[in-house]
C-alpha cells in the first residue's frame, strides 16, 4: 500500500471517528436536556436556555468567569460535562436529579471566589450548577432579617443593609467577593465575629 493511500485512509478513518464522537456527544446532550426538561416545571426561561455544553460558545466564558486561581484554567484541568445557570428553583432540582440518574457529581458555585477549585473541578465526571443568576436580596429592618439568594456576594449583602440602615450590620466575612452560598455552608471570619459570633442560618 502506497504512502499516499495510507494517508488517505487515515484521513477517512479520523473523519469517521470524529463524526461518530460528535454524534455520540449530541446524543448525550439530547438525553440530558430531555431529562432536565422532564423534571422541570415551566418557568421562564426554560432550562434548555440556561444549560451550556462544551460545544456552546458561552460555555468557556461562563466556566472561567469565577475562576480566580489560574492553575485551574489550563487545558489539563477537568471540565464539567455541562453547566446550568439556574433562574428558578426547579432548574436546581432537575439538575441534581438528572445528575444522580446519569451518575454525575454536582459542583455548586455561588458567586464569589474559590481559590481551591472545589466548586468547579472534580476527578470524576461532573456538572456545575452556577448560581450567579440567583442573587436577590430582601432586607427587612423592622424584623431585623434578610432573605438572600445564594448567588449574591457578601459585599452585595452589606450594601443592601447599608442602604436601609446605618446601625445594622451582618456578622460575616471580611472579603466582599465571597459568595453567600459558600459562606453560609462553609463559614468565614469577620470583624464582628468575636462579639456577634458567626452567621446563623434558619431553615
Amino acid at each position: 500500500m502506497s504512502t499516499q493511500t495510507t494517508s488517505a485512509t487515515l484521513v477517512v478513518v479520523t473523519f469517521l471517528l470524529l463524526h461518530a464522537s460528535m454524534a455520540a456527544l449530541d446524543s448525550i446532550q439530547d438525553t440530558f436536556l430531555q431529562c432536565l426538561s422532564n423534571l422541570t416545571q415551566s418557568p421562564s426561561p426554560p432550562i434548555s436556555s440556561v444549560t451550556y455544553f462544551p460545544t456552546d460558545p458561552s460555555y468557556t466564558p461562563i466556566l472561567h468567569s469565577y475562576i480566580r486561581n489560574l492553575r485551574f484554567t489550563t487545558p489539563k484541568t477537568p471540565t464539567p460535562s455541562f453547566i446550568v445557570t439556574p433562574t428558578h428553583v426547579s432548574h436546581i432540582q432537575a439538575s441534581i436529579l438528572c445528575s444522580k440518574i446519569h451518575n454525575l457529581q454536582v459542583r455548586i458555585r455561588s458567586g464569589g471566589h474559590d481559590y481551591d477549585g472545589l466548586s468547579y473541578i472534580s476527578d470524576v465526571p461532573f456538572i456545575i450548577i452556577d448560581m450567579f443568576n440567583l442573587r436577590s436580596i430582601t432586607v427587612n429592618i423592622e424584623e431585623e432579617s434578610a432573605w438572600v439568594e445564594s448567588g449574591a456576594t457578601l459585599g452585595e449583602v452589606y450594601y443592601r443593609i447599608a442602604e436601609q440602615s446605618k446601625i445594622h450590620a451582618y456578622p460575616a466575612g471580611v472579603c466582599l467577593t465571597v459568595g453567600v452560598g459558600g459562606h453560609l455552608s462553609g463559614g468565614g471570619y469577620g470583624n464582628m465575629m468575636r462579639k456577634q459570633s458567626e452567621t446563623w442560618v434558619i431553615s
